[in-house]
């Protein structure tokens, strides 16, 4: 109990920076409510007293009045859809940026767990949800007890025992709902998480679409994305299934209280206990009062889909980002001195050991060659230098201070890594090259392009370095992706660097230069 409320506490609190809009939003949606009450009151008088005292002139005033209100609640409801619904979108976009801003500072070992396709569904999917039932929620809840209450209130002065009988059904319809909840709930889970899979499924196989070609293993690939399908599918039934279940149970029961209403009302009318009038205005209010009755089975099914999609974002939120430790150090630049002291180190609590009790010093300005067989620990060593991975014991210093305790960001403004496995960003050669440091000026550029070999090669293309390379530099070779991360890495100029076979897609002659 305790957690849903810290839950809930959590939801609410990205209400806050849009808290003038969304109380605008509900004031709008309570006069919504009052003008709809307004309606059967005012049909009650005139097919009371009006039409059968030939009031003439009340009459066309109480129609102008209507015509006034209606209005009124067209402006008002213009005003909820376009503000209502941007306080979802804002909502949304303070999420995203959030949980965008977190997984940013989550450790290595959280990205080697976790599919890239699964945590985009997180961030896109999940989150549209939430934007909807940021905007819709509170509004249909607060609608649908503006109207039952407004109603229940109203009626109880045409005639309070009938009121009383009609009202008696509600406690079953709520019994109903919230023995249906539970289902829903699950329901909804397992939806996303097949969603986030079939996204990751996707991501995986596009962005292996070459390899798959490269080993016409496309049949593959199309069965085993039929059988992530398969599972969606069977998800997505269950959720409609459960939709289904709860719909069709909560419209049978607004149409038997709807019958109720007029059986009952019309017996009140043969035994002469409220006119006419009264009988007219007694059919309206149902009618309205099955309309909030509506909302709320809305609102419960939008409240499981966004809570659902709400709860994987908390997952996240919720993962413990990299720690600096308390009082870290932030030196602005370093001479290089490393040294490794009795350093071990093991991917995950019972993973195999790939480090054991390395002692090793390189001093500052030295070069440093790794040398022996695949899956020896090379990549990790290197990894540890960055505190991208924690060494299970032992420590490793830079100019003589435990990197532990120095602060990451700064740690890594000192070190520079070119790796074998090349990431470049979809855009242009001159944004991939200015990564390695975005205050840069074009010279500094052209420079790091020249010192990597690169720069005859840029300057023969059409475009230069406003040349688009497409996702991941699908458009250039090997080499050229390689020698753009290491011009990238000359441009960040860094104390530390780290080169991971960085040059293996190079000729020998471009190797040497560079």
């Amino acid at each position: 109990m305790k957690q849903t409320i810290q839950f809930i506490k959590t939801f609410l609190s990205y209400y806050r920076p849009q808290k003038t809009l969304f109380i605008l939003d509900m004031i709008a949606a309570f006069l919504v409510a009052v003008c709809d009450l307004f309606y059967p009151m005012i049909t009650r008088n005139i097919i009371n007293v009006y039409v059968p005292g030939r009031q003439l002139r009340l009459f066309l005033v109480w129609c102008g009045a209507l015509l006034l209100i209606y209005l009124v609640k067209a402006a008002l409801n213009y005003f909820i859809q376009y503000y209502g619904h941007l306080v979802g979108v804002y909502m949304q976009a303070d999420m995203r940026r959030d949980i965008f801003r977190h997984i940013q500072k989550l450790p290595f070992s959280f990205f080697d767990e976790n599919k890239t396709g699964s945590l985009m569904s997180r961030i896109v999917n999940d989150l549209m949800e939430v934007a909807e039932l940021a905007h819709h929620g509170p509004e249909d809840l607060f609608i649908s007890l503006v109207m039952l209450l407004g109603s229940f209130a109203i009626l109880s002065t045409i005639n309070l025992p009938l009121t009383i009988i009609i009202f008696l059904v509600l406690p079953v319809i709520v019994l109903v709902a919230a023995r249906m909840r539970l289902r829903m709930a699950q329901a909804f889970t397992r939806s996303r998480e097949e969603t986030a899979a079939i996204n990751a499924e996707i991501e995986n196989s596009i962005s292996g679409i070459r390899v798959a070609k490269a080993f016409a293993n496309g049949a593959f690939e199309e069965e085993k994305f039929a059988r992530r399908t398969d599972a969606f599918v069977k998800a997505r039934t269950l959720v409609f299934r459960t939709m289904a279940q709860f719909g069709a149970s909560m419209s049978f029961f607004i149409d038997l209280l709807t019958l109720l209403a007029m059986g009952a009302a019309g017996l009140f009318v043969f035994f002469e206990k409220i006119n006419i009038g009264d009988f007219a205005a007694y059919l309206l209010y149902i009618s309205m009062f099955t309309s909030p009755i509506r909302r709320l089975v809305q609102f419960i099914e939008q409240y499981q889909d966004g809570m659902s999609g709400f709860k994987r974002f908390t997952e996240i939120m919720a993962t413990p980002t990299e720690a600096d430790l308390p009082g870290a150090a932030l030196p602005q630049r370093v001479e290089g001195d490393l040294r490794f002291e009795d350093v071990s180190f093991a991917y995950g609590e019972e993973g195999q050991q790939v480090l054991s009790h390395v002692d090793l010093h390189i001093p500052a300005g030295k070069t440093v060659a790794l040398v022996g067989p695949s899956g020896g620990g090379k990549t990790t060593l290197c990894h540890l230098i960055p505190r991208f991975y924690t060494p299970s014991e032992g420590r490793i210093l830079l100019d003589g201070a435990d990197v532990a305790g120095i602060d990451a960001m700064a740690l890594r403004r000192n070190i520079g890594i070119v790796q074998q496995d090349v990431f470049l960003f979809t855009g242009t050669i001159r944004e991939n090259i200015a990564y390695g440091d975005l205050a840069a000026d074009e010279e500094a550029v052209r420079r790091a392009a020249r010192r990597a070999g690169l720069a005859e090669f840029i300057e023969s293309l059409p475009q230069g370095y406003d040349t688009y390379i497409g996702e991941r530099g699908v458009k250039l070779s090997g080499g050229q992706k390689q020698r753009i991360s290491i011009a990238r890495v000359f441009l960040k100029d860094p104390p530390v660097l780290i080169l991971d076979e960085a040059t293996s897609a190079l000729d020998n002659i471009t190797e040497m230069a560079i």
